[in-house]
């Protein structure tokens, strides 16, 4: 009995199958790491920083990351666990407004 044509070994179409199956909600392979290397425990002022980005942990890293762009465009890892960035981190989070303020 022969295989149909369109699902011969190497076929495109079974490809396509095959990473459609595997790969729907995967994350990219460079997402599936850590961002941050070495973190900066030093204090930084608040003033040189332009933006904080702060990254739950979850399956793509084991430690919440908090990521400072500067002003001058370099970016800065910082120790989650600094007194300094969990004073910023804790002002940041309760800052925010809540979704029922907004309605």
């Amino acid at each position: 009995m022969s295989r149909p044509r369109s699902f011969a070994p190497g076929s495109p179409l079974l490809l396509l199958l095959v990473c459609a199956a595997l790969c729907r909600g995967a994350p990219m392979a460079s997402e599936l790491k850590c961002q941050c290397l070495q973190t900066e425990a030093a204090v930084i002022h608040p003033k040189r920083i332009a933006n904080l980005e702060l990254i739950p942990e979850g399956p793509h890293c084991g430690v919440r990351e908090v990521i400072a762009t500067m002003r001058d465009g370099g970016k800065v890892c910082l120790d989650p666990t600094a007194p300094w960035v969990k004073l910023i981190v804790n002002k940041i989070l309760n800052s925010k407004v809540s979704v029922d303020q907004l309605a």
